[in-house]
């Protein structure tokens, strides 16, 4: 996912912190519905979210437990622990729940990408 980072060096806190928070399957970056709508994910940005409601319904859940904030991936140990070393600074859930449609799972799959839902 990091080999293709966007434009944003980070990812926008949730502007909401209601239940409109959702949060990025294959990453697990956490913003809410209309920034992913707005921005997309700036960990994925093949996924290709920003300006399209259904896709960013097909590549998010509401279904994730907990929250990190990690300002510096390179170096903090709970990046490490979470494996997100290669992403943006944001906020990052920590278990995630929720499938991924074939469609996008093919998207993942032909850019080589592993991807793994937390427990």
């Amino acid at each position: 996912m990091a080999d293709e980072p966007g434009d944003a060096a980070v990812a926008q806190p949730p502007t909401d912190l209601g239940k409109s928070l959702r949060c990025c399957v294959p990453c697990r970056l956490v913003k809410s519905f209309e920034q992913f709508y707005e921005q997309g994910c700036e960990n994925c940005p093949y996924l290709d979210m920003e300006g399209d409601r259904e896709r960013v319904f097909d590549c998010t859940t509401s279904e994730f437990k907990g929250m990190v904030c990690v300002v510096d991936p390179k170096t903090s140990w709970c990046a490490k622990w979470l494996h997100l070393r290669k992403f943006v600074p944001g906020c990052y859930a920590l278990s995630v729940q929720g499938d991924l449609p074939q469609h996008i799972e093919d998207i993942l799959d032909n850019r080589g990408i592993k991807w793994r839902l937390a427990d």
